[in-house]
C-alpha cells in the first residue's frame, strides 16, 4: 500500500499492527486499555525490540494528553551524549550514550498514516516480563534479588526526580525485568512536574487517579502539595510486596485502602492529622479508635533486618519524615550496590509546558510533530536508526526464571483510572485526592 511505504502489516491480538519493514513480529506480549504490545526482531541485526501500539489516542482528551506526556518523557529520558555509566553496572550502547539504564529506552516512534491517525507506535527495549508477573509466579527470590531490584528502582527514580518529574504510578506492573535481573521503569503516562513552589505544582493536574494499592496517603488525604516522597512510598509498597509475595496494602476501595494503611502504620500524630486537607477524611481518622503501629519484624519474620529498617523509613505516613531517594541509596541495605558516581542525575529538567494544551486538535499536531522530529533525530545520529543496545551485564543477583506468560493485568489488579466520583462522600474525597480538590 502506498501510504504504508517501508512498512509491513501483521495481525496482533486480531488487530492490524503496522511496523517498519526491517522488523518481523515474533510474539504477542500483552494488551490493555491503552494499547497492545508485541515482540519483534530486527531482520538486519537479529536483535529484539518491543513495539507498543497506543490506540484510540484521540477518543478522549485525557487519553491524548497521556499519550503526549508518555512520548515526550520517553524522548527526554532516552539519554544524552557524553554521559557515561561506569563501574560494575556498565552496559554497551550502540550509538547515542545513555545516562540512565533503569528507564526503558525509546528507540523509535512511528505514525504510519499521519493524515488521519488515532494511534502511535513506540519501539522500546525488549524485556521478558514485568515484576508483577515474577511476584505472582511464586518462584523463589533471594534477598540479593530484592536488593538488586530496589537499588535499580531507586537509581531510575533519582534520575527521574532530578529532571523535576514525579512518576506517580510506580508499581510492579510498571517495572520491566529480564532474566539477568535488569530492571527498567516504564509507563510515564501519569507523570507530572514537580517544583519546590506548591503554587507552581498546582498547575500540573491530571484527571487520572494512580493505582490505588501503591498510592501515597498524602494524595488521598489532600495534603498541601505533592512532593517526591509520593514515589518513595510506592517503592516501599513494592519492597513490602517482594518480601511478602503479595500486595501489602490491598484495599478494596479507597476507604479500605486508608484503613489498611492505618492498621499497619498506626494512628498519625496530631501534627500530621492537622495537615489532612480533606475535612471529611480528617474527621474520619480522628473518630477511629487509636491504633498502635505494627512491628515489621512480626509481619516479615524471615526478612533481612536492614530491609525492614529501609521499609520502615519508606512507609512513613508523614511525607516530610519519609526517607528521600538519595538517603535510601545510601542505606545499609543497599551498601553492596551503592556507588554515588554510578547514580547519575538527568542533565536537564523536563519542560511540562505542553500540559496547558487543552484542545485535542492541537494535541494531535504536537504529537505528530514530536514523532516526526524524533524519527529524524534517530536516523541522523550514527548507528541509532532503530538501534538496539548491546546485551547488558548481569544484574549481580543471579538469573531468575521468568514466567511463561508475560505480565498482564489480572482481574484483581487495580488500574489507573479516570477520576469519576462514586460512592459516599469520604470515598469520593479519597479517590479524588489533591488533584480534584484544586479544580
Amino acid at each position: 500500500m502506498a501510504d504504508l511505504q517501508g512498512r509491513k502489516v501483521f495481525k496482533v491480538f486480531n488487530q492490524d499492527f503496522v511496523v517498519d519493514e526491517r522488523y518481523t513480529v515474533t510474539k504477542e506480549l500483552g494488551q490493555g486499555a491503552y494499547g497492545i504490545v508485541c515482540a519483534a526482531v530486527n531482520n538486519q541485526t537479529n536483535e529484539g525490540v518491543a513495539i507498543k501500539k497506543v490506540t484510540n489516542v484521540f477518543s478522549k482528551k485525557i487519553l491524548a494528553k497521556r499519550a503526549l506526556r508518555e512520548i515526550k518523557l520517553l524522548q527526554h529520558f532516552r539519554g544524552h551524549r557524553n554521559v557515561s555509566v561506569r563501574g560494575r553496572r556498565r552496559r554497551r550502547w550502540r550509538g547515542a550514550d545513555r545516562a540512565c539504564f533503569e528507564i526503558t529506552c525509546l528507540y523509535d516512534m512511528d505514525i504510519p498514516r499521519p493524515d488521519n491517525f488515532n494511534e502511535t507506535y513506540l519501539y522500546e527495549e525488549l524485556m521478558e516480563c514485568d515484576l508483577a508477573a515474577i511476584i505472582r509466579s511464586g518462584q523463589p527470590l533471594t534477598d540479593a534479588h530484592f536488593q538488586s531490584f530496589i537499588y535499580q528502582i531507586l537509581c531510575g527514580l533519582k534520575y527521574i526526580h532530578s529532571a523535576n518529574v514525579l512518576h506517580r504510578d510506580l508499581k510492579p506492573g510498571n517495572l520491566l525485568v529480564n532474566a539477568d535481573c535488569e530492571l527498567k521503569i516504564c509507563d510515564f503516562g501519569l507523570a507530572r512536574g514537580f517544583s519546590v513552589d506548591p503554587e507552581e505544582n498546582a498547575g500540573y493536574m491530571t484527571e487520572y487517579v494512580a493505582t490505588r494499592w501503591y498510592r501515597a496517603p498524602e494524595i488521598m488525604l489532600s495534603f498541601q502539595s505533592y512532593t517526591k516522597a509520593i514515589d518513595v512510598w510506592s517503592v516501599g509498597c513494592i519492597l513490602a510486596e517482594l518480601l511478602g509475595g503479595r500486595p501489602f496494602f490491598k484495599g478494596r476501595d479507597y476507604v479500605d485502602q486508608l484503613n489498611q494503611i492505618l492498621h499497619i502504620l498506626g494512628t498519625p500524630n496530631e501534627e500530621t492529622l492537622a495537615r489532612i486537607g480533606s475535612p471529611r477524611a480528617q474527621e474520619y481518622v480522628r473518630n477511629l479508635p487509636f491504633m498502635p503501629k505494627k512491628a515489621f519484624p512480626s509481619l516479615f519474620p524471615n526478612a533481612n533486618p536492614d530491609a525492614l529498617d529501609l521499609l520502615d523509613k519508606m512507609l512513613t505516613f508523614d511525607p516530610s519524615s519519609r526517607i528521600s531517594v538519595e538517603q535510601a541509596l545510601e542505606h545499609p541495605y543497599l551498601h553492596i550496590w551503592h556507588d554515588a558516581s554510578d547514580e547519575p542525575d538527568c542533565p536537564t529538567t523536563f519542560n511540562f509546558d505542553f500540559e496547558v494544551i487543552d484542545d485535542v486538535g492541537e494535541m494531535r499536531k504536537v504529537i505528530l510533530d514530536t514523532v516526526l522530529r524524533f524519527r529524524q533525530m534517530v536516523r541522523t545520529l550514527p548507528g541509532t536508526a532503530g538501534g538496539v543496545p548491546g546485551q547488558g551485564q548481569p544484574g549481580g543477583a543471579g538469573q531468575v526464571p521468568l514466567p511463561q506468560q508475560g505480565g498482564q493485568w489480572t482481574a484483581e489488579d487495580p488500574r489507573p483510572q479516570e477520576y469519576m466520583p462514586h460512592g459516599n462522600g469520604l470515598e469520593q474525597d479519597l479517590q479524588a485526592g489533591l488533584d480534584a480538590s484544586r479544580r
